[in-house]
């Protein structure tokens, strides 16, 4: 905020001299540090890249440490040819602009972002209990108490965004990341996995030259649907073509949609927790496509998995048409569904987590699946290298500073300071 602003606010509050003094003396430091950031280009060289945390069709997720500071981050890299070719860029303005709004507990910290020739970078918080598709791969389902967990603060992370006036359409299992202390935040809004052109519907429409071959899928019980699922899970995510499991109907319609769309989604994430394997999943794209279409009949219960009447119920109030969905009359109907009885929504992220994450230290990647080593960061020498320096207005206005998080040198991280490690 500016000194102008500053004074006012002063004002406002009825500050004694002694406190505006302490105020404006802040403010001028936080100033100072503030021009001497943006005179500090940050650039690759801030950085030493530790380990490859993640990898999607765009690029890679990197844990890295910052040279001066010795803090540790997530640096998501993307290529630009990628998503010049696959008309990302406006998701990726998306995401940007979102994570610089949001500056809750709900949603991924992004403190930077910079760009040389080939690819974007984005400096983010580092997030060490992983990602939920890597926790309910470990597990064969959570138990009922732990969904609610989960779920109820999924709930207040989605309901946070949409109060900002976005609608995230994308969520999913891969972008629920836990904090050191196994709280829910959201990511990727609208990258690397989520929003591509396959989201489009023509692609998974395109049923006609492959008749489903689903038939024997159908016929295994949900311990073998289970195996199944898990053992495609991971490629269908690093893929460019995504998986329509977790995407409401009318996303795929030509008739619109608006914030609810969210919801289904959690209710599809909902029935995975509790039953192993989401309600739509199938053998091909093509197949989970024409059955989130025909939910009227495929979203089904397997006999054999037990289940709460009042978790069944919450997840076909969640995957129903969204004039029926719950949710339409806002969030406070959700919050008061009978499965989520007891859940202290106030205080929710104070509270210990369904499933404490284990950190040994801040770089800790224990909680990631391993990833080989790319050549995302190599040079190529100048001959073969495609400039995009042409089309590089498209991604004007993608650097950003949140100086806060780069500045404090060398300080810990409150969660270190618990005494665990």
């Amino acid at each position: 905020m500016g000194q102008k602003k500053l004074e006012v606010a002063m004002e406002e509050e009825g500050l004694a001299d002694e406190e505006k003094k302490l105020r404006r003396s802040q403010h001028a430091r936080k100033e100072t540090e503030f021009l001497r950031l943006k005179r500090t280009r940050l650039g690759l060289d801030d950085f030493e890249s530790l380990k490859v945390i993640g990898r999607g069709a765009f690029g890679e997720v990197r844990l890295v440490q910052k040279k001066d500071t010795g803090h540790i981050y997530a640096m998501k890299i993307l290529r630009k040819a990628d998503m010049l070719e696959k008309e990302q860029v406006a998701h990726i303005r998306a995401e940007r602009d979102i994570l610089v709004e949001a500056d809750g507990a709900w949603v991924v910290k992004m403190f930077y972002s910079f760009q040389d020739k080939r690819n974007l970078y984005l400096i983010m918080e580092f997030l060490p209990g992983g990602d939920m598709m890597t926790l309910l791969m470990k597990k064969d389902t959570l138990s009922e108490e732990e969904t609610q967990f989960y779920i109820s603060e999924t709930v207040l992370a989605i309901d946070a965004i949409h109060q900002l006036g976005f609608i995230h359409r994308d969520i999913k299992p891969d972008n629920l990341l836990l904090d050191a202390k196994g709280h829910v935040k959201l990511s990727d809004f609208g990258l690397c996995t989520g929003l591509k052109k396959a989201h489009r519907t023509e692609f998974y429409r395109n049923l006609t030259h492959n008749p489903p071959s689903d038939f024997s899928f159908q016929n295994m019980n949900s311990k073998r649907k289970a195996e199944t699922w898990k053992k495609n899970r991971r490629q269908l995510a690093y893929s460019t073509v995504g998986t329509p499991d977790y995407i409401a109907p009318e996303v795929f319609m030509q008739t619109g949609y608006n914030k609810l769309c969210d919801w289904w989604s959690l209710g599809v994430i909902m029935y995975e927790m509790l039953i192993g394997y989401p309600p739509f999943c199938s053998e091909t794209p093509q197949e989970t496509y024409r059955k989130v279409m025909n939910w009227k009949e495929t979203l089904v219960f397997p006999p054999e998995v037990p289940i709460s009447e009042k978790a069944k119920d919450l997840i076909l109030r969640f995957c129903i048409d969204s004039e029926n969905r719950i949710g339409s009359n806002g969030v406070e109907e959700i919050k008061g569904h009978p499965f989520f009885e007891g859940v202290d929504w106030g205080h929710i992220r104070e509270r210990p987590a369904a499933i404490p994450i284990e950190i040994k230290s801040i770089d800790d990647t224990s909680n990631f699946d391993e990833f080989p080593e790319s050549d995302i960061l190599q040079p190529v020498p100048n001959t073969t290298e495609p400039d995009y320096k042409s089309k590089d207005w498209v991604f004007l206005n993608y650097t950003y500073k949140r100086f806060e998080g780069l500045t404090q040198r060398g300080s810990i991280p409150s969660y270190m300071k618990t005494g665990k490690l």
